[in-house]
């Protein structure tokens, strides 16, 4: 079940945080409980996504996000990602998780999280987030990123991604679509 109860006690807690620019970087922190774990009694790796939203979720919040795709009848979704996991998170263990928006291309939103056990980091990941909007008749659609920029007053070009986040998405633009044919 998605942990609604952590999501909504993340809400609450930074309801009041002070507010951040678009490329400022969240920071909360995090435990692995019992019902986080595989049967490895590790952190289960689906589950590690779903802890990411706790951290992006509240990165919005506090930038101000959720009222503009709200005023605009616009939603957010993840389009693709890559994780890297690379240190053990075992039942209550603390983590210290870092969010921030990287920039955006002419389709997609890109994100990077990362989850950090006192100086070392335990996972990274990259998220092509996509926002969405009504579109025409009422049909869904992708929602250029540089139209979201604008609604927050910002530049509609984005500062330039980093090679290793341009390297993915090129990457990621010759997987064949759909799969496994």
């Amino acid at each position: 079940m998605y942990p609604y109860v952590r999501m909504f006690k993340e809400l609450f807690k930074f309801r009041n945080a002070p507010k951040l620019g678009l490329f400022d970087t969240h920071v909360s922190h995090h435990i692995c409980w019992p019902w986080d774990i595989d049967p490895w009694m590790e952190l289960n790796n689906g589950r590690t996504l779903t802890l990411y939203d706790l951290g992006r979720i509240p990165l919005g919040q506090r930038m101000g996000l959720h009222k503009v795709l709200k005023a605009r009848g616009w939603g957010l979704a993840v389009a693709g990602n890559t994780t890297r996991y690379r240190r053990r998170v075992k039942m209550f263990h603390r983590l210290e998780m870092r969010t921030r928006i990287i920039g955006w291309d002419a389709r997609f939103l890109y994100i990077e999280q990362s989850m950090w056990r006192g100086t070392e980091c335990t996972s990274h990941i990259l998220i092509r987030s996509a926002v969405t909007g009504a579109g025409e008749r009422g049909k869904g659609g992708i929602v250029p990123p540089a139209e979201m920029a604008q609604a927050f007053g910002l530049p509609v070009e984005s500062p330039p991604l980093p090679e290793w986040v341009t390297a993915w998405v090129a990457a990621d633009g010759q997987r064949p679509w759909p799969p496994m044919q």
